[in-house]
């Protein structure tokens, strides 16, 4: 295309296109004068789309129109809804493995006892139940008010991971598991050099049953206390300093050394997204994507309420039919959970996603899956499982950015990849995030949070695959210690939020 076209159709099958730049009514685009206005990222009719019939973008449904439209009507909510969208998921039938690159690439990393490799070294203070959190955020306080880390220049910093729930729930139920999972993978994160893990005492989440008798992290770098048992706030303050300094000289051992960067797991999200997200930023992410894979590492696509509609193209990839039907259990527990709680799988696109020219989850997902390249499913994983395969793989999380990070920094992700549209702050500490911008006029105006802008692929004709190579090396270049833009400004004390499933008690 030209470095600066105004519209854009993405497959041949297409009866819609998008706009990529503010049309007026009377433009003409091709053989089509546009009707009414069509803001920058939104949709247009090519041509004449009856009541009922399909609505096509990347040759794929994405609802169904809801009256009469005209070659030329701008196409939204006004007019286009969900409908039946049943897919055909042949398991497995197009998994082609990825070529292998004979290249040796390395990032400098922090080596781990259980073989891992971090790309920072933080000291984590880590709650099993909020009653603990503000006693966990006086202990981290009063370190820094001390110059508590003065004395230990390898540590990136102390990081107190609180949260809202940890009681008050059943102590049985998936609900308990997931958190179980959640906090049992931060403990072992690999960006963590060294853990304290405080409770109350008479939580649910007791945390005599998260250390269970057994090494939690194979470096011994994990100190453990009860507010209840030590004595109160100021004693388990005073211990949790002593503690802490313990275990801040095992963390301050660990110096960076060259790793191979198939110890890289990248966790890829989507957030705030716009109708830019599956032209730009999402495809390019999928190339960076599949180099990684390529090269031995681990990608993690989540998010399992936002690939709803364009799961059969996820299915197709799956290395068995097993692990496609894995994938859809996780969909039927989606469309169950929702129903029961009175939601809907399209509650989906978000207000500010419509504001940016998306109009069903159909859509979004559409342009969500994109971020997964062309690699095979390896997997799929529950919420916070430890990930235990190598290429790209799926794990099960809601559309909420920060859970589903959450998630998949439990999992093992020790780099995260963002991309967005309309603007998403946010960071994710101990694992560094690369925000990445899916429109240039967005990048422009929020330049100090973003790393990466992908408009320039409308704007200055960038391809895919030059653009995915940018962020392939930004993968490497932050995984080696170059702060991200929210590490800079300081982002990641809270957003650690689990996902909380079940009723609270």
């Amino acid at each position: 295309m030209s470095s600066a076209p105004r519209t854009l159709t993405l497959h041949p099958q297409d009866n819609i296109a998008i706009a990529l730049a503010d049309i007026a009514a009377g433009d003409v685009h091709g053989e089509v004068k546009v009707r009414q206005p069509v803001a920058r990222g939104h949709k247009f009719a090519t041509i004449p789309i009856a009541n009922g019939q399909n609505v096509l973008r990347y040759g794929q449904i994405i609802g169904q129109a809801t009256t009469d439209i005209a070659a030329g009507d701008h196409v939204h909510g006004h007019n286009l809804g969900m409908g039946a969208h049943g897919q055909d998921y042949a398991h497995a039938s197009e998994a082609t493995p990825l070529n292998s690159t004979a290249q040796t690439r390395t990032f400098d990393g922090y080596h781990r006892a259980d073989g891992r490799v971090g790309t920072r070294n933080y000291l984590g203070i880590l709650t099993s139940v909020n009653c603990s959190g503000s006693v966990a955020k006086f202990i981290a306080e009063a370190a820094e008010k001390s110059g508590f880390l003065d004395n230990f220049p390898n540590i990136d910093g102390i990081v107190p991971i609180t949260h809202g729930t940890g009681c008050g729930m059943s102590g049985e139920n998936e609900g308990y598991e997931t958190l179980f999972r959640t906090l049992a993978g931060y403990a072992q994160h690999p960006n963590f050099g060294g853990i304290l893990l405080i409770g109350l005492g008479c939580e649910v989440m007791q945390v005599a049953d998260l250390v269970g008798g057994r090494p939690i992290r194979a470096d011994g770098a994990l100190r453990y206390m009860t507010i209840q048992a030590e004595g109160g706030t100021r004693k388990t303050i005073a211990k949790g300093l002593t503690e802490l300094h313990g275990i801040a000289e095992l963390a301050n051992t660990a110096t960076r050394k060259p790793a191979p960067i198939s110890h890289l797991m990248v966790g890829m999200q989507c957030g705030g997204s716009d109708g830019y997200s599956g032209i730009t930023a999402n495809p390019a992410l999928g190339v960076a994507s599949d180099m990684l894979v390529g090269h031995g590492g681990t990608t993690i696509l989540s998010e399992t309420s936002e690939i709803y509609g364009a799961e059969h193209l996820l299915t197709r990839r799956a290395t068995s039919i097993e692990v496609g039907e894995k994938l859809i259990d996780r969909v039927r527990w989606w469309e169950d959970y929702t129903a029961r709680n009175k939601g809907e799988m399209d509650n989906n696109p978000s207000p500010g996603n419509k504001r940016g020219g998306l109009t069903t989850i159909l859509e979004k997902s559409l342009g969500a899956v994109a971020k997964s390249g062309n690699a095979p499913l390896t997997d799929v994983y529950l919420f916070g499982e430890k990930i235990d395969k190598s290429g790209f793989v799926f794990m099960d999380s809601p559309g909420f950015d920060p859970c589903s990070v959450t998630g998949q920094i439990a999992s093992g992700a020790n780099l995260i990849v963002f991309t967005t549209g309309r603007g998403s702050v946010s960071g994710y500490m101990p694992t560094p995030s690369i925000k990445v911008a899916t429109n240039s006029e967005m990048y422009a105006r929020m330049a100090d949070d973003m790393d990466v802008n992908c408009g320039d692929i409308i704007t200055d004709g960038v391809s895919l695959a030059d653009k995915g190579a940018e962020m392939f090396e930004m993968f490497i270049a932050v995984a080696s210690g170059a702060q991200t833009k929210s590490e800079e400004l300081g982002f990641g004390g809270v957003e650690f939020v689990p996902w909380q499933i079940g009723a609270v008690m």
